[in-house]
């Protein structure tokens, strides 16, 4: 997320903002497409990809989904849509744009819950690993995401500056602090603590003889779906740091990068995703491969 200061909004030319959001927003449509690849791709592959595990993922895809049409939509606004000077515009701007990082944030969060329902709770409480349960999770992540941003509508701490996109500004110090608490922090840390119990959990379970040839690939398993959600957490939260840097330097060149990074990061997560996890990965393989078998024979067919 990215909080403006006056005087740096002040100094950076137009021009620069068109460049940039001209970027940000043709990153954002390949993130889109993506995100719209996998959730198909899940739907059509039965029932491989009709786990629990790939319901989640398909859920941050229409977050990410989410995120990126809303920023793409701001950045029209800032471009575009000058005349249009309404505080009131601009504080709904302000919401949906957290709501949409607070969406891919939380979508995450679930992800953590899930796998500590599965790795540690599923041998008392079978329930927890249903369907019924993790569509739960998603329609109480998808209320959150709504509550949260309320302030940015609920306040005047948003209002329109001209040439500038519709964040709380720096000096609404208290209601920064409740962003990046909300948005960032709360979930990170929660997703921390999850994981760190789990790879206890895991690692315990290892320790015990009796038990490690019969539990050895579900261990296994556990700690491979932990690293790769670990490490797609990761490439996220890096997008989020050019923000932090922002708010430390004020330095105009990194916020203007932070206007990047973040659908940068939507774009990047998702082609690691796909690479990272086994099943998408396998099953894009195969239909890439049946695709190409294919096109040979159709040239020759026409041929004769």
């Amino acid at each position: 997320m990215s909080f403006n200061i006056s005087s740096i909004q002040a100094s950076i030319q137009f021009s620069d903002y068109y460049i940039v959001c001209s970027l940000a927003g043709a990153i954002s449509l390949i993130a889109v497409f993506i995100s719209i690849f996998v959730p198909i791709l899940a739907y059509r592959t039965k029932p491989r990809l009709h786990t629990v595990r790939h319901l989640l993922i398909c859920n941050t895809c229409v977050a990410s989904i989410l995120y990126c049409i809303v920023q793409t939509i701001n950045y029209a606004f800032l471009i575009f849509l000058q005349s249009e000077t309404s505080d009131v515009g601009c504080r709904w701007r302000g919401y949906f744009a957290y709501l949409s990082i607070a969406a891919v944030a939380y979508s995450y969060l679930i992800q953590a819950i899930s796998r500590f329902f599965i790795s540690i709770l599923s041998g008392q409480y079978r329930w927890l690993t249903t369907f019924k349960t993790h569509y739960t999770l998603i329609l109480l992540q998808w209320v959150t995401i709504i509550v949260i941003p309320l302030p940015s509508i609920l306040t005047n701490d948003i209002y329109y500056r001209p040439s500038s996109l519709c964040w709380v500004p720096l000096k609404k110090l208290i209601h920064v602090i409740y962003t990046y608490f909300a948005y960032y922090i709360l979930p990170t840390l929660t997703i921390c603590i999850l994981y760190i119990m789990i790879f206890y959990r895991v690692k315990q379970g290892t320790k015990r003889a009796a038990l490690l040839i019969k539990n050895n690939h579900h261990e296994k398993r556990d700690l491979e779906l932990l690293r790769n959600i670990m490490v797609l957490l990761g490439i996220y939260l890096l997008g989020g740091l050019p923000s932090v840097l922002f708010v430390i330097t004020a330095n105009e060149w990194i916020y203007l990068i932070s206007i990047v990074s973040m659908s940068l990061t939507v774009a990047i997560e998702k082609i690691s995703m796909i690479m990272l996890d086994r099943d998408i990965r396998q099953v894009t393989k195969n239909l890439m491969c049946r695709r190409t078998r294919v096109m040979p024979f159709q040239l020759e067919t026409t041929r004769k």
